[in-house]
């Protein structure tokens, strides 16, 4: 397997209500022993026992922990995570167990080819499962809509798992709030002039039963987010 010791990966961790999966998905990132990483973890008000198992673990391995006095949605989790963030390159890592970071080594894999400096994990060029057939549809309506006014040809904008230089990310000044975060991003990446890389990841969905926070009414938003950061700054 190949090593990425000369990189530091800032992996941050939005959390709301994640009881059931947290210490579990922590210790999936904790097995990634390919690239030398910091976990920023956020809990962005949880109403669970979330702040409780962060406590513990923030106290048994020194993990960075930012806990938000009242929810503020994906994009400020991030906003607040990125602040702290300190590594080469960034990745966002839901707090559920839809993605496997094991995968992250995909990613890293690609800084080596070409001249990519944004690489995004996409879930459609991969092994993907259990996807709702309204966020299927929802994620492509988006990304056709992104290929369209900024000239691309991706398959996933929507995708959690997207590499992003710690440079580039401490210039984005990020504005949406909620799962609009992803579209912003991504229109302001590409605006700076950066081309994105498409590798194909692993993913297995969960339903809103199990603890899916996104819905019909971010998708609304996720398309104006869109065309307004594809006019404006």
């Amino acid at each position: 397997m190949k090593l990425f010791k000369d990189l530091l990966l800032s992996v941050v961790i939005p959390i709301y209500n994640e009881e059931k999966t947290l210490a579990n998905i922590v210790s999936h990132v904790e097995q990634v022993t390919f690239v030398e990483k910091e976990i920023i973890l956020i809990d962005d008000c949880s109403k669970d026992t979330s702040p409780q198992i962060l406590r513990r673990l923030e106290k048994e391995k020194g993990y960075k922990v930012i806990y938000h006095k009242k929810n503020t949605g994906k994009g400020g989790a991030l906003r607040s995570g990125f602040s702290l963030a300190t590594g080469d390159y960034v990745i966002v890592q839901d707090a559920d167990l839809e993605y496997d970071p094991q995968d992250y080594k995909i990613l890293l894999n690609e800084l080596d080819k070409g001249d990519f400096k944004v690489i995004y994990g996409s879930r459609f060029m991969g092994d993907y499962k259990d996807m709702l057939s309204l966020y299927y549809i929802g994620n492509k309506v988006l990304t056709i809509l992104a290929n369209l006014l900024f000239g691309q040809s991706l398959t996933d904008m929507e995708t959690c798992y997207k590499l992003i230089p710690i440079d580039v990310i401490k210039k984005v000044d990020i504005k949406s709030m909620r799962f609009n975060f992803e579209p912003e991003i991504t229109a302001k990446i590409l605006k700076m002039g950066y081309k994105i890389k498409e590798v194909p990841i692993s993913y297995a969905g969960r339903t809103h039963k199990e603890g899916k926070h996104i819905t019909w009414k971010d998708g609304f938003s996720a398309l104006w987010t869109l065309i307004k950061f594809r006019f404006v700054d």
